[in-house]
């Protein structure tokens, strides 16, 4: 039925290969990153997207906790970090996040959402405290926290490894990992917008080792800034690569670049909705081996996140309380959502809402994703 009902001559070839559950090549990306036949290319989507979660849509109901805008990467796609004496710089004691997320947690959280910047005075035993409070405060509290980036530079300044970071970190809490500091693979592109962070192949490099401890972790790619089709067709490849070896990758999670008060220039001031759907539905198509593609309403707007769930999309994101990061460049967007809110917006695009965690149970009954 669903190969009937595609026009497009190359689109149905693809659909063919998914439903004979073969993974496209970097040819068909190529060519899904640039049809303008989006319905056609939905209906693969969408049908993959069925498969694995039926009329269900994820969503959480978290709290953001940024311990630190000041940062010495000073990445220009960057609008939020800051030098140590910027009159707007912070760092928060363990007082002022005990405070914040207990009154978080009284508002009903399930997950803490956590990264800063990069600052070589903060010393490992400052995260151990940071997340051990927050278990105190919530024993079954669930804690995403810290980059690669942030992993890899906790094991340099405290001259350990990688591998007993995340050992002394998991042992405090540390549930899972977001997606952060991927931005685009390309090094080309990594030196414009990034070029003291690093490298793509160490972003990777950390993930493998995340995921061989049994973290479980999101996948970012940022687009709408200097990115070529082939540099995103390369960052999904390598992404499917290290999925096929460790299957650790929870989350697809595509972030559309916000430029204002950065010192990077979008390719245009807001990215169209034909390549926003190209974006999430061959993200969806292409990494036929990650359960989850993630579409986070701030970044996208309230209505785009809901018809990205006919496009592949199965989470929209969570409240984000007191979210900081993607609004310093630019978004319009409201910093926090409730859950009724969120809920509606699921129900009204024609999904069940779920409430979830990143580990993708659902809430309320004990099933998992």
């Amino acid at each position: 039925m669903i190969l009937e009902s595609i026009q497009n001559k190359t689109l149905r070839q693809i659909a063919e290969k998914v439903m004979g559950n073969t993974p496209i090549n970097e040819s068909d990306a190529r060519y899904m990153l640039t049809t303008s036949d989006i319905l056609d290319l939905g209906t693969i989507a969408h049908h993959i997207r069925s498969e694995l979660h039926g009329d269900i849509a994820f969503y959480g109901v978290n709290m953001n906790l940024n311990y630190t805008n000041i940062c010495e990467l000073r990445c220009p796609l960057c609008a939020y970090s800051c030098d140590k004496d910027d009159p707007q710089a912070f760092l928060l004691s363990h007082e002022e996040i005990e405070k914040r997320v207990t009154d978080a947690v009284s508002t009903g959280i399930d997950e803490v959402h956590i990264v800063g910047g990069i600052r070589p005075d903060l010393k490992l035993d400052y995260f151990e405290e940071m997340l051990r409070i927050i278990k105190r405060i919530k024993p079954d509290m669930f804690i995403v926290a810290f980059t690669a980036v942030e992993y890899d530079y906790f094991a340099r300044v405290n001259n350990i490894s990688v591998e007993e970071v995340f050992d002394r970190l998991i042992d405090a809490g540390v549930g899972a990992l977001p997606g952060g500091g991927a931005e685009i693979f390309a090094p080309h592109i990594r030196t414009i917008i990034a070029p003291d962070k690093i490298p793509g192949k160490r972003w990777l490099e950390i993930m493998r080792i995340a995921h061989n401890k049994g973290l479980k972790t999101n996948a970012t790619m940022l687009y709408n800034h200097n990115e070529r089709v082939e540099d995103i067709v390369d960052h999904l490849a390598k992404l499917r690569e290290l999925q096929d070896e460790t299957g650790g990758f929870k989350t697809f999670v595509p972030l559309p670049f916000h430029d204002a008060n950065t010192q990077i220039k979008a390719r245009r001031a807001q990215t169209t909705g034909f390549e926003d759907i190209r974006i999430y539905a061959t993200g969806r198509i292409f990494l036929h081996n990650m359960p989850h593609l993630k579409a986070l309403w701030m970044y996208l707007g309230e209505k785009m996140a809901q018809i990205l769930l006919r496009f592949g999309v199965d989470d929209i994101g969570a409240t984000y309380y007191n979210e900081k990061v993607v609004h310093a460049a630019g978004a319009k967007t409201p910093d926090y959502g409730s859950e009724a809110y969120l809920k509606r917006l699921i129900s009204d695009a024609g999904f069940k809402p779920q409430r979830t965690t990143a580990s993708y149970n659902r809430l309320g009954t004990g099933e998992k994703s």
